[in-house]
């Protein structure tokens, strides 16, 4: 699974995450290795909170149109 692929769930973000920090604290792991797991681990940390910002903005929108909704 490629960071580049920004179309990525938010669940399988998160379970590539954990296995890329599984593989991070062995401690038989090559420094290269540990630098290519860090610079994936980042891209998915980018992706994820952008996919929160995402959510987060429609919540907004959704609960903006409720309370105007409300009013009248």
């Amino acid at each position: 699974m490629a960071v580049e692929d920004k179309n990525i769930k938010l669940e399988d973000a998160f379970e590539k995450l954990d296995s890329i920090i599984e593989e991070m604290q062995k401690s038989d792991i090559s420094l290269d290795d540990a630098f290519k797991n860090y610079k994936e681990g980042m891209g998915l940390v980018e992706v994820c909170n952008k996919s929160i910002e995402r959510v987060e903005k429609e919540m907004q929108t959704i609960d903006e149109a409720s309370s105007t909704g409300s009013e009248g």
